[in-house]
């Protein structure tokens, strides 16, 4: 059976004092956990405090992105063996705002999730269409293309983990239905089994997209569906606990 994971992106919030504070919350708040795993993907200022805040418990740190380089003139870029020196043990790569804001291209992802895996870092690639693609009806193309080109070259997928995100759900306080969720996510383990045989069905797909813990309890119900990639409900302790919880007691 395939362990759940909840992880918190939080994005361009939060001070180092405040995201020691959140860490410490979380931390404490799920030290009698007996399965799953929480992941906090804090700022880069704040990665080496909030590790150092979450040593020693079930809490895994993660950077919100990373470059596909080990070194070099890359003003403003952060190298992957920098997250593992500071200890992250995942990353945030092709984020709806990544490709969005900062104009990420799927063959980026593919060089990102490559360069992750060959340092031991363990990607989270994200996936998902936007509003106008839906409507048009092109969902399944897009994350098709996004899947096949993301992993291209990627020879074994154990230490990918896969993220849903309808880019119009993100922030915008829309949240696909349960079914409209699965229907996705089913898809994506077909295409993964197409790609990596009966090694696709140990692979985690997170749903990511206006998660509360109000409707966590629907969406973790499905089959295909292996946790989830929190937002804004991820900058409360209350919030993202009460995530945490309802996935905790349906799986």
């Amino acid at each position: 059976m395939r362990e759940w994971i909840v992880a918190g992106n939080w994005k361009m919030h939060n001070t180092i004092q405040e995201s020691v504070a959140l860490a410490r919350a979380i931390k404490e708040g799920t030290s009698s956990l007996k399965k799953g795993e929480i992941i906090l993907a804090p700022p880069f200022t704040s990665l080496s405090n909030v590790g150092e805040a979450i040593k020693g418990s079930k809490v895994s740190l993660a950077a919100q992105n990373m470059f596909y380089e080990d070194k070099g003139a890359f003003t403003g870029e952060i190298a992957p063996g920098m997250l593992k020196d500071i200890g992250c043990t995942y990353v945030i790569i092709g984020h709806s705002e990544r490709r969005k804001y900062f104009h990420e291209q799927d063959k980026d992802v593919n060089l990102k999730v490559k360069k992750a895996l060959s340092v031991g870092l363990k990607p989270i690639m994200c996936v998902g269409e936007t509003d106008e693609e839906r409507e048009k009806g092109i969902t399944r193309s897009i994350v098709d293309r996004q899947i096949n080109l993301g992993l291209s070259g990627v020879d074994k997928i154990d230490n990918v983990v896969i993220a849903y995100e309808p880019v119009w759900a993100i922030g915008t306080g829309k949240v696909a239905t349960s079914a409209q969720a699965q229907e996705v996510h089913k898809f994506i383990r077909g295409i993964l089994k197409d790609l990596y045989g009966s090694a696709a069905n140990d692979i985690r797909i997170l749903y990511g997209g206006s998660v509360t813990k109000d409707n966590i309890g629907e969406l973790i119900a499905m089959e295909d569906i292996d946790g989830a990639l929190v937002g804004g409900a991820s900058l409360k302790p209350d919030g993202f606990l009460g995530i945490i919880q309802n996935i905790a007691e349906k799986k």
